[in-house]
């Protein structure tokens, strides 16, 4: 593992543990638990997608579109799933209940839309939208899994003020924050908010993109020391985070050509699982252009030219 990925691992556990330190102890829990922030952000009028509540006693709702059924007190899509049609309902429930703590599963309407994420940082209540990016995702089943984040978004709506108003809602006056949205034909809607450093490069992202220290600034507010958000002005006309996804396999070596700057998360005789989580990412590059599309093929160009090799587990086994 190199300077720069262990430096990215330090930020992002840092991150999880300064969140309970920058925010009250009732923004913490309605930042963490999702039905808890349902309830605050319907109270306060901020759009987001209409949601159910399932216990073990509960009749499961009457659905007519895709849903998403999620572990309401979990992280990192476990007991995720997407449903899409009515007799797969019952047991996504099932697995989400079963990863639950409160033994709950909370069932959303999926939008249709594009996803985005707002990453801002508020200083005495006061929200700066810091970037507006495109989350492209993977598909089922790894439903929810980022594969990019691309800067600028092609959204250049009403996503930084929902985000500003859902922020509000959870209370979280001083300190980073990250919104998940879809934007659907009423316009965007709410999906998820933490109050922490995105867990996916997104400071690395902030300052490639406008010049903004997050990190700084997250280490600041953590400390109790004065806090001032820099006006973001654009350093380059795209930015992107492409996530790596290696074969499944036990990890030989990574193969990294000269010129390509890669955060590699794994070291040899790593198990590689497939993607079925973010967890199961195997690094990323992060590049920047003079456009949004210049940025995209330059991201897509790297990923390309990065080799992991992999041996079959199962082969290794027998062989031994």
């Amino acid at each position: 593992m190199d300077a720069a990925q262990a430096l990215a691992d330090l930020t992002e556990i840092s991150s999880q543990i300064m969140h309970v330190s920058i925010v009250e102890d009732e923004t913490a829990v309605l930042a963490t638990n999702k039905l808890r922030q349902r309830e605050r952000l319907e109270a306060a009028g901020v759009p987001q997608p209409r949601s159910w509540v399932v216990g073990g006693e509960d009749r499961p709702p009457d659905i007519s579109g895709p849903v998403v059924v999620k572990a309401p007190d979990r992280q990192g899509q476990k007991g995720l799933t997407l449903v899409e049609s009515p007799e797969g309902l019952v047991p996504a429930i099932e697995v989400a209940r079963s990863a639950a703590r409160s033994g709950l599963a909370l069932v959303e309407e999926l939008v249709a839309g594009p996803e985005v994420t707002v990453v801002g940082f508020s200083v005495d209540g006061v929200f700066t939208a810091l970037t507006v990016t495109d989350r492209i995702t993977a598909a089922p089943p790894a439903f929810g899994v980022a594969l990019a984040h691309v800067w600028p978004s092609r959204d250049r709506g009403l996503s930084p003020d929902a985000a500003e108003r859902a922020v509000a809602a959870l209370g979280i006056t001083n300190g980073p924050s990250y919104t998940q949205l879809r934007v659907g034909p009423d316009g965007p809607m709410v999906i998820e908010v933490a109050a922490r450093l995105g867990g996916g490069h997104d400071a690395e992202l902030v300052e490639l993109a406008v010049g903004v220290d997050l990190n700084g600034l997250a280490l600041a507010a953590a400390l109790g020391e004065p806090l001032a958000v820099p006006e973001p002005a654009p350093r380059a006309g795209g930015a992107v985070t492409r996530f790596l996804v290696a074969p499944p396999g036990v990890l030989e070596r990574v193969e990294v050509p000269g010129g390509v700057q890669a955060r590699i998360y794994r070291e040899p005789g790593f198990v590689v699982n497939p993607l079925r989580r973010g967890s199961d990412r195997a690094g990323a590059v992060l590049v920047t252009g003079s456009s949004r599309e210049e940025a995209v093929a330059r991201a897509d160009a790297a990923a390309e030219r990065i080799r992991f090799i992999t041996a079959d587990a199962g082969a290794l086994l027998q062989a031994n």
